[in-house]
């Protein structure tokens, strides 16, 4: 009675029949994710057709590339940012794939070496892997010389498709306690940050293409490189096969298949690891916390109501997962557009202006970061005084951020572009645009405060999508016309012929600047203190 029980363990234990057993696992998660709603369903059935689309195409492109001079470059190239993103992609987006998961699978009886073998073949269904298999194969008919590269290559394209699966799940299974943490949230909120200035480092490097006379040949120094480095090389030994360089090109296809086994050793340690290893999260959360309360810079900050609001919102700032998406994307884009412009030298010192710009919408909706925990700040405030000295703690609070942030970018712009003389003038301005984005956010959270939801992607309850934009862009507007003072002062200064006087703007801008956010704030005040259930009832909703 007891082999029939134990022959089947021993089969599933040594990796018999276990492959299909995942196979079938990774279709079913797959079809019963779709079916939990038409949503869902229609949104991967829309990313399915666009990947599949623009992998047609990649196809298509990079067979027509065949016999162009650059076709091996641009190939280890694609070849190379492709496993950048399969090493990336489980970091910021963890929740993806079920399976990327291991420790739902600690309480099987399940050894490592078969079950790294079946959660590889079961990585292989999907339209990431389908989509890495159309971009290998079009590289290797691009390069692909003669029957010796042919025989590379019919190894090069399944090599590479692993290579690049392997990674993935190696990534993935050595940071599993971080993504399923607080802080990996944060990562996949994150993620549109990464998009953001990943897209504006591909336009800058089209921009130096395009205007260069070598055009791709740009790229050959860096191809090199990437040539020698897993899973370009084996696209590259196909390459080198093509040339008869054969020595070249087994090195470079060994260079591929130790780095596959590197990886599923590495994947195999770290599943061990989780599968006999305790949760040290949950240690961790049962020792008494050394952080202290209240010390540190939070200790310098001033005594009152002012102390303790200005040190939640930068607590907000740290621990907020869409708050602190919101600050480092307002932080990374003030910096990147004004640099690149001028790095491209298209820029100006005005565009400086755009980081002051960009952080002063942090203090937008400010109620709508508290969401329904805004009862416990409504029952502090009994008076316009009391709302008075809440929005200029928060007030103050981003300014212990924005103002040394915008006046760094400044000086940065003003440092590449060598325009020294246009730094006073610039910096006014700037500190003139963050008094002005200040005073009217603090009039739009009293006006039109919404709710963030706190779970998904979206920053903006469903129904309140209207008071979102009223919010922001009539803020901006009105910000707009604040500066235009200053703004007039700067063109007169300029068309009368009085440049030698601009340094002129950048106390007249900090003074302004001060005087538009001290009276925006205490107008703000008396429609805050009015206005409390309501402001309740509109953060409450996400």
């Amino acid at each position: 009675m007891t082999a029939p029980a134990t022959a089947p363990a021993t089969a599933a234990s040594s990796g018999t029949g276990l492959t299909p057993v995942f196979v079938r696992l990774k279709l079913s998660l797959l079809r019963n994710g779709l079916r939990q709603s038409s949503g869902r369903r229609a949104a991967y059935v829309a990313s399915a057709v666009v990947a599949l689309l623009f992998a047609a195409l990649q196809l298509l492109g990079l067979i027509l590339l065949r016999g162009n001079e650059h076709a091996a470059t641009v190939s280890v190239i694609l070849v190379a940012v492709l496993a950048l993103g399969w090493a990336v992609m489980p970091l910021f987006f963890p929740s993806g794939d079920e399976t990327l998961d291991p420790t739902r699978l600690v309480m099987l009886p399940l050894r490592p070496r078969p079950l790294v073998r079946a959660l590889l073949v079961a990585s292989l269904v999907g339209i990431g892997p389908l989509f890495t298999l159309c971009l290998a194969l079009g590289a290797v008919i691009a390069v692909a010389d003669g029957g010796a590269a042919v025989a590379v290559g019919v190894v090069a394209v399944p090599l590479t498709l692993l290579v690049c699966v392997a990674l993935a799940r190696a990534v993935a299974a050595a940071n599993i306690r971080l993504l399923t943490s607080r802080k990996g949230r944060d990562l996949a909120v994150l993620s549109g940050l990464v998009i953001a200035v990943g897209a504006q480092v591909v336009n800058f490097g089209a921009q130096r293409l395009g205007s260069s006379d070598a055009g791709l040949g740009e790229l050959d120094p860096a191809a090199d490189v990437l040539g020698w480095i897993p899973p370009s090389s084996a696209l590259s030994a196909v390459h080198a096969a093509g040339e008869a360089r054969y020595a070249t090109a087994v090195a470079q296809l060994a260079l591929s298949g130790a780095a596959l086994a590197l990886l599923l050793h590495l994947w195999q340690r770290s599943l061990t690891r989780l599968m006999t290893a305790p949760d040290g999260s949950t240690l961790a959360a049962a020792e008494p916390s050394r952080e202290g309360r209240g010390g540190g810079l939070f200790a310098r900050l001033p005594a009152g109501r002012t102390g303790p609001v200005m040190e939640r919102t930068l607590r907000y700032v740290w621990r907020d997962p869409k708050t602190k998406a919101a600050w480092v994307t307002s932080l990374a884009i003030g910096l990147i557009v004004p640099l690149f412009n001028a790095l491209q030298g298209t820029g100006s010192v005005y565009f400086a202006c755009f980081a002051a710009g960009m952080l002063g919408i942090q203090m937008y909706n400010q109620f709508g970061q508290d969401t329904s925990a805004f009862w416990m700040v409504a029952m502090t405030i009994s008076s316009a005084r009391d709302a008075y000295e809440e929005l200029r703690a928060r007030a103050l609070a981003l300014l212990v951020i924005t103002l040394p942030y915008a006046t760094l970018v400044t000086v940065l712009t003003t440092a590449l572009l060598g325009e020294w003389q246009a730094l006073p003038e610039a910096l006014g301005l700037s500190f003139a645009l963050l008094g002005a984005m200040l005073t009217t956010g603090a009039w739009s959270s009293a006006r039109f405060p919404y709710s963030i939801p706190q779970q998904g992607y979206k920053n903006v309850a469903p129904g309140q999508a209207g008071l979102a934009w009223i919010s922001i862009l009539g803020g901006m507007i009105a910000a707009a016309v604040l500066c235009a003072p200053v703004l007039a002062l700067t063109i007169w200064l300029h068309v009368a012929d009085h440049g030698s006087l601009s340094w002129v703007l950048l106390p007249v801008g900090a003074l302004y600047g001060a005087a538009v956010t001290a009276a925006g704030l205490r107008l703000a005040a008396p429609r805050v203190a009015r206005r409390l259930p309501e402001i309740l009832t509109a953060v409450s909703k996400g």
